[in-house]
Formats: C-alpha cells, structure tokens, sequence
C-alpha cells in the first residue's frame, strides 16, 4: 500500500513511502508499518510513536502533534481513519460478502449460528465473527471482544474472501457501534433482536442504548465504495423499539414477532423440556415447526434467522428445515447430561431480561423445585444487580447468589448490591463459584431443574485483571463424576 496524501510538505516524501502493515498496537510494529495513534481509556498511542518508529514505522497517523522522526498526518479522528485505512489495506472485502449483522441484546449468538446453518445447508459457505469466537472455514480463531477492532474486522473479511467464503455473519455490540468499530464495513441484512438493561456503565441512560443501536440501521450502505447490493433489515416487531428502528433504516424492512404482529409470525408456541413446536406463518402460508432448542425467546431467534434467510431466497421449508436439525448453541439454555436425573442449565443470560427470559421458559415444564444460580459481573453496570437478584427470587424457589466475573470487584460487595432489598430468608449466599454449583447440585433432587446463568460459554473466569480456566458445564461434569466414584 502507497501512502498518497498528507501535507504539501510532506507529499514527496509520502508518495515513496511503502507501507506493509497498519496497527494501532505498538506491540505488532514492524518493518515498513504505519502506526496509528488511538487514544482509549487505558492507552494513549501518541506516548508510544518513538516505540513505533524504533520498531520500524514508517508513517504516524495522529489527532494531535507528536515528536516524529518519519512522516506524521495529523487528523481530527484516528478511529476514523483506523477504519478507513483498514478497508483500503485489506482492499475493501465486504463488497465481496454478502455480509449480515446482529444487533440487541440477547440472542445475537444464537441467530448467527442459525444463519450460519441455513447459509451453510444452502452451499453458501459462511462466516462467523462474535462473542464465542471468529470462524473461518472449519478454523475457529479466539475472540476478544463481541465485536473486534476495524482493522481486525477487515482483515478476517479479507481472509474469508482468500478462503473463497461468500458470506458472513457478525455479532455486532454497541460498543462497537459507538466506537465506529464497523464504519466501512457494508451490510447486506441487518438484525435487531430486542432491547433490554445492559451496558449502562457505558452508555448511562437507556436512550444512549438505544441510539447506539440504532447506528447499525442508519449507517447501511455506509462503505467507503459504491455498491449495488440490496439492503434488508429484519426487525422485532414485538419491542417498542423495533418499531422505532423501523423509521430509522432506508433498507426494506421485515418485521417478525408472536403476538399477532409482523411479516413474520409464530404463534401456538409449546414449550418442553425436550424442544418447541410452532407455527410459521409469512405471506399467508402456514409451516408447522418443531425444533430441538427450548423456549419463547429461541422461537424469537427462530424467527430472525428464518427472516434473513427468506429475504436471501432462500425457500422457506428449506430454512426451517436447517433450523429444526440444530441442536443449540454451547452455552445458550445448555442441557448439560448427568445421572442425577435432574435437569441441568446453563445459560449466558447476564441481564434481567435475558434471565427472566430462561426462567419464564424453565417454568413452562418444571414439574419440581427450580434452583437458580446467578451471580453479577464487576465493573460492569452495578444498577442491574438487585433487578437480576429480584427476578431470581420471584421466578425460581430456590436462589442461590454468588460470584461471576468479579474483576477488580469484591465479590461480596457485588453480592450485597444484589440483595439489598430483598428479605433475607428467599435466597442463599454462596460466594465461591464452583461450592455455589456443587452445593445445589447435592440438594437438588429427581424432577428438580437447576440453572446456572451468567457464564454460558466462558470457560473462565475473571478475578482481578486475571482469567483463571472455569467452565460450568465442567464444573457439573466434575461433580456427577465424583460423586460417582464415592
């Protein structure tokens, strides 16, 4: 890549200037690299430009003057040119996809997986980027966050473009959304699931939420490079603020919901503890549905990706088809064996949304005493944390509170925050993670349904600024086992 514009003084040099390599991490700075300078909330990169050119950059980019021995372009947003320089770097790989996007606050994992399945089941070969980890082929690579940086974005594009892959699906945050994570990035389809509390340490109030959302909507169509590919947006119509959305995109529009809404519905919903059945009903014709996975919140994610598919031309019993064969998602209402007979769950729901969601399902078939073991994370929005504990005990009879990822947190404290204001003869304390799990595992009995909420997938956890390996479903295992062998 040329370097090709900068200030008149430094044009003569910039044009013989070769770049190989973009980073705004002084750490992967290497020969012949552009640096960018990203001010975030722990680093500054305009401290690190003597690092950088020491490591061999040969161009800074800044929002404000540095001491430089190479070429410096000063800009007003380096997030902005990050994003830029990363789509003309990688030579602008969404215009090859037919890429999708998923935005809400629960259920993104879920559909893209679907999607993913439907693609896959129909030759498109796809893939994923989110929360569980970025996929390219048969290769799974480890995710950071749910959504990467837009140079890390662009550069798994560019990679599934090499691998011959014609579509992909991206969990898409409103962190990211904020932070212009996915500018340049051109969408085909975009998803909105729903909208409840979450992330307030970040966005403080529910409308900043909401519009950082929303951007997913507004901004389609927004490459750096023209294109002629047709936008859709597949939109909840059960949420207040899907139909909100609704007014924001210029894309067409597809609504789906269960409760008589939508141009796409389900209704007759039954719930067991072995998968749910439906009716799908889109452009007056009526398909029965009976899927493996459980509950009113996967009929919703059901219904996304069914949306996403139709509107690709994909035919509708061919995507209900693909969908009914899936098993689930690791971590997302996991049914986890054991020779307890007693029903095991464990779930990623973190939110008081997304945990009622899991209760509400559980109450549909438990025929015994339901246990609920839910913790809530640290430095994370701690206004939730005596709604997660006021759902628990009034969904579930037996709460048992404890940790999650307390990160510089104390446990405790965290633990004390949820129950506040809640008597103190409803619910048990049980602040070490695996003893909390062990100890309801023991009581629970035939017929009983325990869930476990709030890690789902992780298999770590975070204590201070450090992971250490813990995984649920593992932690189950290890139980059954041991008591096994005594």
């Amino acid at each position: 890549m040329k370097a090709v514009h900068g200030h008149s003084e430094d044009e003569t040099r910039l044009l013989n200037i070769t770049i190989d390599n973009v980073t705004q991490d002084s750490r992967k700075v290497k020969k012949r690299s552009c640096f960018l300078c990203i001010k975030g909330s722990k680093f500054d990169g305009h401290l690190l430009v003597q690092e950088a050119i020491e490591k061999g950059a040969v161009l800074i980019i800044a929002s404000q003057p540095v001491a430089s021995t190479v070429p410096v372009i000063q800009v007003n947003n380096t997030q902005r040119a990050l994003a830029q320089l990363a789509v003309c770097f990688y030579k602008d790989p969404s215009k090859d996809l037919n890429l999708v996007g998923v935005t809400g606050t629960n259920g993104k994992t879920t559909i893209t997986h679907m999607v993913a399945e439907i693609f896959n089941d129909a030759a498109v070969d796809t893939g994923i980027i989110g929360t569980m980890y970025n996929k390219i082929g048969s290769e799974k690579l480890p995710t950071i966050n749910t959504t990467p940086d837009a140079l890390t974005i662009q550069s798994l594009l560019a990679k599934m473009v090499k691998k011959n892959m014609t579509a992909c699906v991206m969990e898409v945050s409103s962190h990211a959304l904020v932070q212009g994570r996915v500018w340049g990035v051109d969408f085909n389809t975009t998803v909105f699931t729903n909208l409840s509390r979450d992330h307030l340490e970040f966005h403080h109030t529910f409308e900043e939420y909401f519009q950082a959302k929303s951007l997913l909507f507004a901004q389609m169509g927004n490459s750096y490079h023209q294109t002629d590919k047709e936008k859709y947006a597949i939109i909840n119509a059960d949420d207040p603020y899907g139909q909100r959305l609704v007014q924001l995109t210029a894309a067409t529009v597809f609504t789906y919901g269960c409760k008589g809404a939508g141009d796409i519905q389900a209704c007759g919903i039954k719930v067991s503890n072995t998968g749910t059945s439906f009716d799908l009903s889109i452009e007056k014709k009526k398909y029965p549905v009976r899927m493996k996975m459980i509950g009113d919140f996967n009929v919703y994610n059901f219904l996304a990706a069914f949306g996403v598919g139709f509107v690709q031309g994909i035919p509708p019993q061919k995507i209900i088809h693909s969908l009914e064969q899936l098993p689930g998602v690791k971590g997302r209402f996991q049914l986890v064996p054991n020779t307890g007979e007693v029903t095991v769950i464990v779930d990623y729901a973190h939110t008081p949304d997304g945990l009622l969601n899991v209760l509400s399902t559980i109450q549909k078939f438990a025929q015994k005493k339901i246990y609920c073991v839910v913790g809530c994370g640290g430095d994370r929005d701690p206004s939730k944390r005596p709604i997660m504990a006021e759902v628990a005990i009034k969904n579930s009879t037996h709460p048992v509170f404890t940790s999650d990822n307390p990160r510089t947190e104390d446990p405790i404290k965290i633990i004390d925050e949820m129950i506040k204001a809640v008597p103190n003869d409803l619910y048990e304390v049980i602040v070490e993670r695996k003893t909390a799990i062990w100890e309801t595992l023991r009581k629970a009995q035939s017929g009983d349904v325990v869930l476990i909420a709030g890690k789902g997938h992780e298999d770590y956890q975070i204590i201070g600024t450090e992971k250490h390996h813990f995984d649920d479903v593992e932690v189950v295992a290890d139980f059954y086992r041991t008591n096994a062998e005594k």
